[in-house]
Formats: structure tokens, sequence, C-alpha cells
């Protein structure tokens, strides 16, 4: 399927600009790329309360931003941002956790983890895990003690959500209800189909996601290890149920339908659901592409229906990809 015209549009004003590729920019110049999309996002809806938080780590406080929404939080939602564990900033993921946060009635905590280069891995997952911690410490403050803890993330933030599942299973705790894996990153083979796809190379290319690991994991032989590439971790056993959205255009998209499949085979529920006509980083571009806010409802949908007890996530036992048009 072809991509949608809201994103065809955007393609085209963003070629218009004259910005340069993504992997030929330096890490302080595709920051401000983020920055410029953020700024096209607007403002989310109002909170009951949003409190500026540092998490502590052994390396130094780590910047949160906790959005509690109106009325008796049902949970936590720990969001971890995309960015190839690059770019992003707080600022330019409030819109999003905002919506998330009304649409779930859950308090949403926006992790600011370091990014690389100037800390390179396995600094983002280790922050990661310590902003689980340090919501699993507070739960009562957040929503209400024993509240249920989702983690979840988009690109290099989904990879997150899965380390820090598979670390807080081995570890014994902290507890995880479920996991929301946003296209995630789950592997280090830059020669999938998907990835060799033209169609594919668009907002994220191959080219970017070669730029990406060399700034993050620049030893190649550290990245196989499940810290880095999480399809390659043995054993997947015993995980929180996943909800896994994908993209039909992105060089990601194959990672994440095998990453869901291993999980399967381990026995952990599943949702599936792949956004036909979508790009990499649809998810997040709230208020400018119509099938962000698809997304977040669907997210949202499941959420609701983990929380409040259901039998099993809808369509977990579906082994095939569920499809939608975008909206």
């Amino acid at each position: 399927m072809a991509l949608d015209d809201a994103t065809t549009a955007l393609l085209g004003q963003l070629a218009e600009s004259g910005l340069e590729p993504l992997h030929e920019m330096t890490p302080v110049e595709a920051r401000g790329l983020g920055g410029m999309l953020g700024a096209m996002y607007g403002p989310g809806p109002e909170m009951a309360r949003v409190e500026e938080v540092a998490i502590p780590t052994p390396d130094g406080p780590l910047p949160g931003r906790v959005l509690v929404p109106a009325g008796t939080p049902r949970g936590v939602i720990i969001y971890y941002h995309g960015g190839g564990w690059v770019i992003g900033a707080l600022d330019e993921f409030d819109t999003l956790g905002r919506n998330l946060a009304e649409r779930s009635s859950c308090t949403v905590v926006l992790v600011d983890y370091r990014l690389a280069p100037e800390a390179r891995y396995p600094a983002a997952s280790d922050d990661a895990f310590a902003a689980l911690t340090w919501v699993d410490d507070n739960l009562a403050s957040l929503a209400a003690p024993g509240a249920p803890v989702v983690v979840m993330g988009d690109s290099a933030g989904g990879h997150l959500a899965t380390v820090v599942a598979r670390q807080a299973r081995d570890a014994g705790g902290p507890a995880v209800a479920m996991q929301v894996l946003v296209y995630p990153v789950t592997d280090c083979d830059l020669e999938t189909p998907s990835y060799l796809d033209p169609a594919n190379q668009l907002l994220l290319s191959r080219d970017g996601m070669v730029w990406f690991w060399d700034h993050y994991v620049p030893d190649a032989a550290r990245r196989t290890e499940p810290d880095a590439s999480p399809l390659r971790t043995p054993d997947l056993s015993g995980l929180p149920p996943a909800v896994v959205l994908l993209a039909e255009h992105d060089v990601l998209h194959d990672e994440g339908k095998a990453y869901a499949q291993r999980l399967r085979d381990a026995g952990v529920p599943v949702q599936e659901r792949v956004f036909e006509g979508q790009m990499h980083g649809f998810f997040t571009l709230i208020n400018v592409l119509p099938a962000s806010m698809t997304a977040i409802e669907h997210v949202a949908q499941a959420v609701d229906a983990h929380l409040s007890g259901a039998a099993a996530l809808p369509g977990q036992r579906k082994q095939a990809d569920d499809t939608v048009a975008s909206a």
C-alpha cells in the first residue's frame, strides 16, 4: 500500500525546507530537527498535575516529567522516547505524553535518558532501568501503592522498554504489568528486506540507522548483546504481555515483527498491529498525521483492557498481523 496523503504531504514539506539527510548531520544538528517537528504538535490536554523530577542514578540525577491526569490514575506508564538513542527531549514528547495520560487514565512519566555519543551503550538502558526502579519506589505518589506499571516507548524507546522488561524479569523486579512497543529497534541486522526496500527510505532510512548505531554502539562486536539487540535474547519467556505497533513502510518493520513472533513463541501474550500507509515516526507526529491519534487510541484501549483484568489482550491469539488503513 502506498503512503497516505498526509504522510506524502509532510515529506514534501520537509523536502522543500532543504534539510540535509539525518546521516549527514552532526548530533547537535539532528537534535534541532527533533525540536522543529515538536513545534508542530501544539499543546496537549491539561493535566491535574505536572511535575519535573530528578530520578537518581549512579551517574547523577536524570530529568523526568510526571503527567498526572484528572481523577485517580489507574496505573503508571513509563515512556521512553525515540530518536535512535541520539536525539529526543522531554518537551518534544510532552503533547504525546499528555494525550496518553488523558486517554489511558494513567500517570505518564517521561524519561530524559542520556544520549549518545556523549553517553554510549549501555547508558540509555541503564538510565531506563533506573527510571523503572524510581517509579516502583514512588508508586504511592504517582498513582497508588501497588498500581500496575507499563513500560512503553517508540523506536529506540521501544528498544529500551524491551530491555528493561527483560532486566526486571531477570532481577525479580520491579514488577512490569505490560510492555507497549512502537516500531521498536530489536536487532543490529541492517540487511533485512524492510531495511533494503527503497520504499522504506523515508523519515528514517537505512543510512540513518547506520548513523544511530555508530553513535550509540560503535563497537560492532557488542551490538549482538541482548541489551543492544533484544531479538537475540536466548529466552523471552516470562515477560509481561506485549502490545506491538508497526508501520508498513519502515526499515524496522521486519525486526519488530520478528520480535513479536519470538515473544509469542515463548508463550508471551502479544497483540500486534501493522498500520498501513504509515512510515516510521508516525506515532509521535501527533496533530500532524491523523494515524497518530488512531494509534494512541489503540494503545489506550489495550491498556484499559489489560488493567481492567480482561482474560486476554484483544487479538493476542491472532498469529497474523492486524492491519488498518490510516485515518
